[in-house]
């Protein structure tokens, strides 16, 4: 029974969109002598409905032998930092609940996203990392707010 469900979720999350990342760097954290070092590396993103809204995300990624061939499951080890880089302007009308940024962690069955939350009454948009896998989830998480305000340019 688990198993159609399980098909079902992968192929729902493989048509999740697809934002770009522009990898901005990576620090070793632990040496390893064959493969790959394990490392955190920092990327950056617009949110693709936000404009003026760009994020960073730094993301723990798992050396060794399996890291160096892409099949290490990467640790749930995240932060996010969202700011305003500009005038910001909204493409349309805003649900209260979007994904903008989403990765595969793992070969098929993990993943991070980050899901823009809109605050009306505090005029704010609420980003939320979290590590998902097609089963189950994990409770680590990272937020980063943004106040809807004037962009003045001096």
């Amino acid at each position: 029974m688990k198993k159609p469900f399980a098909y079902c979720a992968l192929f729902l999350v493989s048509l999740a969109p697809s934002v770009q990342s522009e990898e901005i760097g990576c620090i070793t954290t632990t040496w390893k002598l064959i493969g790959a070092n394990h490392k955190v590396c920092v990327q950056a993103f617009d949110d693709p409905k936000v404009q003026g809204v760009a994020c960073h995300i730094s993301q723990a990624k798992t050396g060794g032998i399996a890291g160096t061939f892409g099949v290490a499951e990467d640790p749930s080890q995240f932060s996010v930092s969202c700011r305003q880089v500009g005038p910001i302007v909204i493409d349309g009308k805003l649900p209260k609940e979007e994904t903008a940024f989403s990765e595969s962690t793992s070969l098929l069955f993990k993943d991070t996203k980050v899901t823009r939350l809109f605050d009306a009454k505090r005029n704010a948009l609420v980003y939320v990392a979290i590590s998902r896998r097609v089963i189950e989830g994990a409770p680590v998480n990272s937020i980063s707010t943004v106040p809807i305000m004037p962009w003045s340019e001096k």
